[in-house]
């Protein structure tokens, strides 16, 4: 996506508010797109290109979009920010589809591990992450998100060969005894 896509993404974040909701405690405001848009991950972490994609429809309508950042923290781990599918989708196997072919794409670009924060007490999503093969690794509290103070699930779900342990040893801020922030 770019920059002439944020229009579209905010009319998208309005009709299927169901994750702002969830997350934030309100729905998305005038400016939730311009910050998805402009978000990037801490200036003190490593990261490789970031994507803001979207999946669409034998229409042309907006059915998902994922935010994803290829080797954060370290090479070959890639971090879904953001996944939401249009809820008109719900509970049709969509997000497993559509995940799928994701996951298949950041495998091919290089992905050995992806990892995501999932927030605690979004059942819906926490029942998805776990279903489709990602394991919590650690939980962070106090996440400002919005109206809610957060915590939120890091899961991380191997890609290749090398298991949790080989990205625990990795990406030491995800270790289950860490104090990273």
């Amino acid at each position: 996506m770019n920059d002439g896509d944020v229009d579209r993404v905010q009319r998208f974040f309005e009709a299927n508010p169901e994750y702002h909701l969830a997350v934030t405690g309100a729905p998305p405001g005038p400016g939730a797109a311009r910050e998805e848009f402009d978000s990037i991950p801490p200036p003190d972490w490593r990261c490789g290109k970031r994507w803001l994609l979207q999946f669409v429809d034998g229409r042309g309508d907006l059915a998902a979009i994922a935010d994803v950042v290829a080797d954060l923290l370290v090479e070959g781990v890639w971090h879904v920010g953001l996944f939401v599918v249009a809820t008109p989708l719900h509970g049709h196997g969509a997000a497993h589809d559509l995940y799928g072919a994701l996951e298949a794409w950041m495998r091919e670009g290089g992905a050995q591990w992806t990892r995501l924060g999932v927030v605690v007490g979004n059942a819906r999503a926490e029942r998805f992450w776990q279903r489709i093969g990602y394991t919590e690794v650690r939980q962070r509290g106090g996440i400002a998100m919005g109206e809610r103070v957060n915590t939120v699930r890091v899961m991380v779900k191997p890609l290749t060969g090398a298991g949790l342990p080989e990205y625990l040893a990795l990406v030491s801020r995800d270790r289950p005894e860490s104090v990273e922030a």
